[in-house]
């Protein structure tokens, strides 16, 4: 993969393929679970198989930096993510690595401050390609337990792609676990569809309380 001139925040219906996919499972299924699930953390998955067979805006909120791998457990179907844009650097070979691999799990990137028509686009290709697009409504990691200051970019992207939005609860996470075989409970659960036709207020509502209910996180966009 040549990221020499790269835009990172442009991707094509074509780049979210197989290959996407089995990375995905590859990550997940022989990389994170084997290692984290077997000797630091138990994930308690509450999936939600009565979801249609279509894409979602799915809408996790953000606690830690394994949540893409947690989230993708939970919803079970390939998923292209929306990253900020200072993961993508080519400065050194570390930075480098970083970049082509969530370039491979399906990332591109966004500019949280000032959204590129590139960015744009590439979430209607990810979607046209039958891919779940992945953001966080929270735009950074919060660890309070608390649901406030919702950035609804991701409002934005439902209503122009005429897809609903499915919460995704993330608990247990809130601090890191490296105690061998000490197990940590980490809870991760699918919502119901909120549908992209309802006002924005109502969707941010709709959202934090779905999270609020499945997380016992303290909620305050009521």
């Amino acid at each position: 993969m040549n990221l020499k001139n790269m835009n990172f925040a442009q991707r094509k219906a074509g780049d979210f393929n197989i290959l996407t996919r089995l990375y995905q499972y590859y990550a997940l299924y022989i990389l994170f679970l084997p290692f984290f699930g077997t000797l630091f953390y138990k994930f308690h998955i509450k999936s939600n198989k009565k979801l249609e067979k279509k894409p979602y805006i799915v809408a996790p909120n953000h606690i830690s930096y394994m949540d893409v791998f947690i989230v993708n457990y939970a919803f079970g179907r390939p998923l292209a993510y929306m990253a900020k844009q200072e993961l993508f650097k080519t400065d050194t070979w570390g930075q480098r690595y970083i970049t082509r691999n969530v370039l491979r799990l399906g990332g591109f990137a966004v500019n949280r401050e000032k959204v590129s028509i590139s960015t744009i686009k590439s979430a209607k290709e990810a979607i046209k390609a039958c891919f779940n697009l992945c953001i966080f409504p929270q735009g950074g990691i919060r660890k309070n337990k608390t649901i406030e200051n919702i950035n609804a970019g991701f409002i934005y992207f439902a209503k122009t792609n005429k897809v609903d939005i499915v919460p995704v609860a993330v608990s247990g996470l809130e601090s890191y676990n490296w105690k061998l075989f000490k197990k940590q409970d980490v809870y991760v659960s699918v919502g119901e569809p909120i549908s992209y036709k309802l006002t924005d207020d109502e969707i941010v509502k709709e959202w934090a309380k779905q999270i609020s209910d499945l997380t016992g996180y303290e909620n305050k966009m009521l």
